[in-house]
């Protein structure tokens, strides 16, 4: 039962992606709600279930966007392999691992997605993909981290509630 929230906060943030998120640009940059949300959600403790999420997103955001199917899914299985490694290493600091997978996985899925652009014959200049595309979309992405996380947060503390202490 615990899986199938999946899939509506799944579905709201790919909603909130195409209707709203992408109209907020900076030079040619935009947020990546679902990869931000990924994140948060991979990075809670009791969570179980961040690659199920990661193939979900992936695969939906994949159907919805221009890009390959796979592009989508390779960029937030990494999001969500960062997250892993970073939730056993950096377990005092929540924040600061949260801003160092939404920083890596934003760098990732973009040079992804510039790599599958340009092996399908779009010819893009490397600095102007890094200046105008990559960097602003990572700040955007840092933007959005603190709530996302706290959204993540209670919404795991609701779907994973903690034994009560008697």
């Amino acid at each position: 039962m615990r899986n199938l929230i999946a899939l509506p906060v799944i579905i709201l943030a790919v909603i909130l992606q195409t209707a709203i998120v992408s109209r907020v640009y900076l030079l040619s940059g935009i947020a990546d709600l679902p990869l931000v949300m990924l994140a948060a959600w991979a990075l809670q403790e009791e969570v179980e279930t961040a690659w199920h999420w990661a193939v979900a997103t992936g695969l939906l955001v994949g159907f919805v966007s221009a890009l390959p199917l796979l592009a989508p899914v390779i960029g937030y299985f990494a999001v969500v392999g960062l997250a892993q490694i970073l939730q056993g290493r950096v377990w005092q600091a929540p924040l600061l691992a949260m801003f160092s997978v939404t920083f890596l996985g934003s760098v990732i899925a973009s040079i992804l997605s510039f790599a599958v652009l340009r092996l399908s014959g779009v010819t893009l200049p490397v600095g102007d993909v890094l200046g105008v595309l990559t960097l602003p979309s990572v700040l955007l992405n840092m933007l959005l981290a603190i709530p996302v996380y706290a959204v993540m947060r209670d919404l795991a503390r609701w779907v994973y509630p903690s034994p009560e202490v008697e």
